[in-house]
């Protein structure tokens, strides 16, 4: 298929663009530039230009706590403009095949875990992020709104856990919490520091998937996307506390410092572990596990450490 890959100078889109050398589908990666998804008319013009037969939309305003606080307004608008532009193009278009990429953010705050997809708008969302959240809860509707309306248009999104891996950002301001530790003890080894800083008491749990993993699952998908649920969660269904974490990263880096907990910063919702039986009924399981991944993320940092990106 041609298939366009939105945000394909993201994270996960440079991950499936990796994988997609292994796979006969052709990917159409506009940059910014060639593809506005804030401009509605950019979009419809390039939709009539180069007529995709699927969409994969990946493309957004990411980021870890401190990013939400310091800009709810972009990641709020920016997020639901790109989402709302894309998808009513597509319908316009008669796309048969829609891909949204969601997250488990838009799960409520207080929601019993593990989260299920039916719990979408069941309670209050997590304020850190709630911006975010809204704008992924509404993607995720309009797909079943435009598959109620139009059956034949299959507009499905899943659900990814906090992801990390190769092409990731690191930086303590505007990356998830597996990058920014990483290069945090990665720099306190380097400096001799003898402690660090984990916000809060360092018991919330979090479910961390490695990137590589999320790209294979995207072909599966594609490959089996007729019998695919409309919304389904894709992670592992296991999770660790953010203890536990610092501490794995710190075995693999080999930093023998100590931690000291910073209780009066936030630490977002206390667990975020997704209900992965649909996936499983769906046929597919991860394969990477925690420390590997960590390994692999790490030897990207460390050999891509020089460039701007890791600078910035």
């Amino acid at each position: 298929m041609k298939i366009l890959l939105t945000g394909a100078n993201g994270m996960v889109g440079k991950n499936i663009l990796e994988l997609a050398k292994q796979h006969k589908h052709h990917f159409l990666t506009p940059s910014s530039s060639e593809l506005n998804l804030l401009d509605n008319a950019s979009v419809q013009k390039f939709l009539t230009e180069h007529q995709p037969e699927m969409i994969i939309h990946a493309a957004g305003i990411v980021g870890g706590i401190q990013a939400n606080m310091a800009q709810p307004v972009k990641f709020l608008v920016d997020n639901m403009q790109m989402g709302l532009n894309i998808l009513n193009s597509a319908k316009t278009f008669a796309i048969k095949r829609f891909l949204n990429l969601s997250s488990s953010c838009m799960y409520p705050r207080d929601a019993q875990n593990p989260l299920s997809e039916t719990l979408i708008l069941k309670g209050e969302l997590e304020p850190t992020n709630e911006g975010y959240a809204l704008a992924k809860i509404a993607a995720t509707r309009l797909c079943e709104y435009i598959n109620q309306e139009q059956p034949e248009l299959l507009y499905k999104t899943i659900i990814p856990c906090n992801l990390f891996g190769h092409h990731d950002k690191f930086s303590e301001h505007n990356s998830h919490m597996i990058p920014a530790v990483i290069k945090k003890i990665i720099t306190a080894k380097e400096d001799s520091t003898a402690e660090i800083e984990i916000w809060g008491d360092g018991e919330a749990r979090r479910e961390f998937m490695y990137a590589g993993d999320l790209a294979e699952f995207i072909f599966y998908a594609i490959e089996h996307f007729d019998r695919m649920p409309q919304n389904m969660n894709v992670g592992l269904g296991t999770d660790y506390t953010i203890n536990e974490y610092y501490q794995r990263i710190a075995e693999v880096v080999g930093y023998k410092g100590a931690f000291k907990h910073d209780l009066s910063k936030p630490v977002g919702m206390k667990q975020k572990l997704i209900d992965d039986s649909k996936l499983k009924a769906f046929g597919w399981s991860h394969k990477t596990s925690l420390t590997s991944g960590i390994e692999k993320t790490i030897e990207f940092y460390l050999s891509e450490k020089n460039n701007d990106q890791f600078t910035n």
